[in-house]
């Protein structure tokens, strides 16, 4: 059974003859014939009465309610499809690590619902581990992370980098470690922090720092928002790794410190990288696109530099 069939079987339905049928279907009269006669043959039974006026039989009029579903259904899918790849789709869902929501992304979405102003914006904020998996899941369209090659290796995913960006220290104002222009690592091993919760590329990224030294990481706290990190901190003992993007308010905060870290005893740098991924289907659907070309030309200016050298 083809749908070419049903569609003829409902145009003789309509019309009562198989002339008109043809006309309508815009196929010649034997065409429409051989159609009826195979898809009669496909459900064993007639459909039509043929007389100078195409009745249906029994088996016809049981057919024809569901013959009208099926092609509606088929109408429906298709017109969808046509919908999707002209960028007609209700929403677009962005996942995206805390600090871009509030330093990064703004002006970018700003942009995109006065370019899309019929696309329903939707943006979750989640730790880099649980946005890629929901983007693998399907329910987002586009995640902005920090890297995780384990999970973006994957053939049909689609990975732009955008920048490095330096880990910096956050202490509380009167902190011991405030004193210092460039804390050394020697020096920050020393105290208790407060660290990203389980599933943010920050705490692995932390951690296999630490690791990588030979040094005990003391994570006295965990918590997942850059409110609890400031609130916490700002009590005075625990300190904490953030990105520089994530410290954008606790710069114009007289009762917190930021100071960078001094090269580490193996000469590295502490940074990460912000990736932005999708997948190559979505990339292909407009409104995917003009959102992702977006991204990349709303670099923060600090992290131009970066971005040219990697």
């Amino acid at each position: 059974m083809r749908l070419e069939q049903l569609q003829a079987f409902l145009a003789i339905a309509d019309t009562g003859s198989f002339q008109q049928a043809a006309q309508k279907c815009n196929v010649t009269q034997s065409t429409i014939s051989r159609q009826i006669q195979s898809l009669e043959a496909d459900v064993g039974v007639e459909l039509f009465h043929r007389t100078n006026h195409a009745k249906l039989t029994l088996g016809g009029e049981r057919l024809l309610p569901r013959a009208r579903k099926i092609c509606q259904e088929w109408e429906t899918a298709t017109q969808e499809l046509t919908d999707l790849i002209a960028g007609k789709q209700p929403e677009l869902c962005i996942a995206a690590i805390h600090s871009l929501c509030a330093s990064y992304l703004p002006p970018v979405l700003q942009t995109f619902c006065r370019d899309y102003p019929d696309v329903q914006l939707r943006i979750t904020s989640l730790g880099s581990d649980r946005a890629l998996k929901v983007l693998k899941d399907g329910l987002v369209d586009l995640a902005i992370v920090m890297n995780n090659r384990f999970l973006t290796t994957s053939r049909e995913m689609v990975v732009e980098v955008l920048y490095d960006e330096p880990i910096e220290v956050l202490t509380a104002a009167n902190h011991p470690l405030a004193q210092y222009e460039r804390i050394p690592w020697s020096e920050l091993v020393r105290y208790p922090q407060v660290v990203f919760k389980d599933g943010y590329g920050m705490q692995r990224l932390v951690q296999d720092k630490f690791e990588r030294l030979e040094a005990t990481l003391q994570a006295a706290l965990e918590v997942n928002t850059l409110d609890a990190f400031r609130g916490v901190v700002r009590q005075g003992e625990l300190v904490a790794l953030l990105p520089h993007s994530a410290l954008m308010e606790a710069l114009h905060d007289p009762t917190l410190a930021v100071r960078p870290l001094a090269t580490a005893p193996d000469n590295s740098s502490l940074t990460r990288r912000v990736v932005m991924v999708t997948t190559q289907d979505r990339l292909q659907i407009p409104p995917i696109q003009h959102f992702w070309q977006l991204v990349k030309e709303n670099i923060p200016p600090q992290f131009q530099q970066q971005r040219s050298a990697s």
